[in-house]
């Protein structure tokens, strides 16, 4: 069992998703960091979903950053959303990631903020 998936939508979002395995590390959470992009391998990433017994999701991506919101369509667990700066510093990314439509809801921590997604996964944990 694994506490927190971590998702990155390109390898290119490593240096995001070290931001987040570097807090984590310094804690009892395990966790599991996969590239899977929400374009270029749907069936993967709702196969990934479907088996996954993670309790809380972050997934990362810039540019058009349809990986959370497409996380948060297929599961009713949290899902934490790092918008990354690949593009616009990162503002496409963060509204994104942000405007998400009714009933599909996605926390969203600052541009490259992998710490502070982290940091969140680790107090939604510590509720449960």
């Amino acid at each position: 069992m694994v506490d927190i998936a971590i998702i990155m939508g390109s390898e290119s979002d490593r240096s995001v998703a070290n931001r987040v395995t570097g807090v984590l590390d310094g804690t009892d959470y395990s966790y599991d960091v996969q590239v899977i992009s929400a374009h270029r391998n749907p069936d993967k990433l709702d196969e990934y979903i479907s088996q996954s017994d993670s309790k809380v999701y972050i997934a990362i991506a810039g540019l058009s950053a349809a990986l959370p919101g497409v996380i948060a369509s297929k599961t009713k667990k949290p899902v934490i959303g790092v918008p990354v700066s690949a593009k616009m510093m990162g503002l496409d990314a963060l509204l994104s990631t942000a405007q998400m439509p009714p009933g599909v809801p996605v926390a969203s921590v600052g541009v490259d903020n992998g710490a502070n997604a982290a940091h969140l996964a680790i107090r939604i944990l510590d509720l449960i």
